[in-house]
């Protein structure tokens, strides 16, 4: 058995193993030697991926998927307490294991980077990822999305730093010891799980006391909630350096150069001046280069070296991805589902994109957030040139009554937006696909299904 590899876990069996952050965890623990097993609602490429490292995916929850001789099952909080599997390991009396217990433990006597933050966890965790990977350091990272391939959003390096993305939705986070840990920026979501933006705060504020001794806080300077964060942790038992644009930042942004579908930043770090590329589009993107830059020298990697190996990374899947262009029309995709994402990733592609049109196939994502920032969402979409508003997306919750996409259409007119309902999803690549005009730029923008869209638009568009 592998080093590192906690013997309860030898035997693992995952519930929804295909999900973004519990394949990563089942594909590091495949790769330390565990013998792992686990079902999923469909199947998928990352399932084949998972397969091909040895991993046994079932299709469908049933009970008999799970083995008797299983050492424990693990569930993220989208499992519902009435899984059939899950009443199996109960009756089997195996032990069950949260998700965000399982990466804690895959952590433990490594170095860990854990980034948090509303929005941007997925980006700066991938550069950080592959810019140490370019360095030679070899770390094992797990990681909300694919950096290139089905399944790249974990690996089990040799190395001794650890880079995990820190999900507060449902403050899972606070189960981490980080050596250094990143804030991006802290705001009102996941309205299921946070009342207001007090709990918000208090959450990160435990993640924050959870950094080990002598660690080290990266955080925003330039947003807001991040500021309020930092004015609350100080003086507490931890280092804290602040990175942005803010003329007290402690990593000072001098500048960020828009070259096409990338950036070249100018930042100083411990007196040091330095120049590097960041090989994606937008602002936002360039000052996660930046968090990335600061957390790495908190490690002790020089920031001379660090700096230019971030431009390693290119992009992950969902994260301003091009899907690829027909007829002259550009499809791209984007995750975006907070207002806040959608502003950034619209702003990155106006500053790309120069004079060409920009269209948007937007799917809400879940009816909660949609309740509380609906309206948001509709202001965000009038930075679009003309878009499309899908049904949304229910993930794990069921409907509100009265909650509906409708709540996103009337902000986004009343804005002065051009917006089209779309309510059968099938019925929108032809949609698009009639709006579109050579030269323009199509964003399939969402956290759920609307990702499949992409190749539909092109299949439309070559038509």
């Amino acid at each position: 058995m592998a080093p590192g590899l906690p013997t309860a876990m030898d035997r693992p069996h995952f519930i929804g193993i295909g999900g973004a952050g519990m394949s990563g965890i089942a594909k590091i623990l495949t790769q330390r030697g565990a013998k792992v097993a686990g079902s999923d609602a469909k199947e998928s490429a990352t399932a084949e991926a998972l397969r091909a490292l040895g991993a046994t995916v079932h299709i469908g929850h049933a009970a008999e998927h799970l083995a008797d001789d299983a050492s424990c099952v693990v569930v993220s909080s989208a499992i519902r307490p009435d899984n059939p599997e899950l009443t199996r390991a109960a009756e089997l009396g195996i032990p069950v294991v949260h998700r965000s217990d399982a990466l804690a433990a895959l952590m433990d006597g490594l170095r860990p980077i854990a980034v948090a933050g509303t929005h941007g966890k997925t980006t700066t965790t991938s550069m950080l990822a592959v810019s140490l990977t370019a360095l030679g350091l070899e770390p094992s990272y797990a990681i909300g999305g694919d950096l290139d391939a089905p399944g790249s959003n974990a690996l089990h390096g040799e190395g001794d730093v650890f880079v995990a993305e820190a999900d507060e939705s449902d403050r899972s986070f606070h189960k981490y010891a980080p050596e250094v840990a990143i804030v991006l920026n802290v705001e009102l979501d996941h309205h299921a799980n946070y009342a207001s933006m007090d709990e918000i705060y208090e959450s990160f504020e435990t993640f924050v006391d959870r950094i080990t001794d002598g660690g080290t806080l990266v955080v925003s300077a330039d947003h807001e909630g991040a500021r309020e964060l930092t004015r609350r942790v100080r003086g507490r038992a931890v280092r804290i350096v602040t990175y942005g644009e803010a003329a007290d930042a402690d990593v000072r942004v001098l500048s960020i150069v828009p070259q096409g579908l990338k950036s070249q930043v100018t930042a100083v770090l411990d007196g040091q001046e330095l120049t590097f590329a960041v090989s994606v589009p937008g602002r936002h993107y360039a000052l996660n280069a930046v968090a990335a830059l600061a957390a790495g020298a908190a490690l002790g990697i020089p920031a001379a070296e660090l700096a230019p190996a971030l431009a390693a990374y290119t992009g992950v899947k969902r994260r301003l991805q091009l899907k690829g262009e027909a007829a002259g029309v550009q499809v791209i995709d984007s995750y975006a589902h907070h207002p806040t994402e959608m502003t950034a990733d619209l702003e990155a592609m106006r500053a790309a994109a120069g004079d060409a049109r920009i269209l948007v196939v937007f799917q809400p994502h879940l009816f909660s957030r949609t309740q509380e920032l609906g309206t948001e969402m509709g202001q965000a979409l009038a930075l679009a040139d003309a878009s499309v508003v899908l049904d949304i997306y229910p993930a794990r919750e069921d409907p509100i009554p009265g909650v509906t996409s409708e709540l996103i259409i009337e902000a986004a007119r009343a804005a002065g937006a051009d917006v089209t309902a779309v309510h059968d999803k099938a019925e929108s690549p032809a949609v698009i696909a009639g709006m579109a005009k050579p030269g323009d730029l199509v964003l399939t923008m969402g956290a759920g299904d609307v990702t499949d869209l992409g190749p539909l638009i092109l299949d439309r568009l070559s038509q």
